[in-house]
């Protein structure tokens, strides 16, 4: 198995998570106000932090990593891309499954482009940052762990100020 998959390996591994996590405020009672939840004054909610791991897929699927692409939702972006203000208005359960399964779905098909001999360029749109291709997926990697864990903990503490 060579790099690129075994990182693709993980990326499936963290969504069964993220996945989970979207089924388990699915079944509770009123889902859009979980996801709508605020652990603090201007904090992001449950929605966001998902919506966001799917947007910043979609932009490395495209502008990032493949800037021929054109990128889907592009109406999203500004809500969600990184360093977003989330707004008083988190995406629905349905548009959240739409997201996270067509960016992956679009990361994964960028992917197939590339091989291991590329791991040590540097797209020009990451030049800036001198990250690499390995960098990069690295990050993917990460950046979902870490939104999914956020949203964790936030429905936790929903549940806790909930009485649930």
């Amino acid at each position: 198995m060579n790099r690129i998959d075994t990182l693709i390996a993980a990326y499936q591994f963290n969504r069964t998570r993220t996945l989970g996590l979207l089924e388990a405020i699915d079944k509770l009672a009123d889902p859009s106000k979980v996801l709508g939840w605020r652990p603090g004054p201007a904090r992001a909610h449950i929605g966001w932090q998902l919506m966001h791991i799917a947007i910043t897929e979609e932009i490395f699927a495209t502008e990032r990593l493949a800037p021929q692409k054109a990128g889907e939702w592009p109406e999203l972006w500004p809500n969600y891309r990184g360093g977003s203000t989330p707004d008083d208005h988190p995406p629905t359960i349905a548009l959240l499954r739409v997201v996270l399964n067509g960016s992956r779905s679009h990361l994964l098909a960028t992917l197939s482009e590339y091989s291991d001999d590329r791991l040590n360029e540097i797209p020009a749109a990451l030049a800036q940052r001198g990250l690499t291709v390995l960098d990069v997926l690295h990050i993917i990697a990460w950046h979902e762990a870490h939104h999914q864990g956020q949203a964790h903990l936030t429905l936790n503490l929903y549940k806790a100020a909930n009485g649930q």
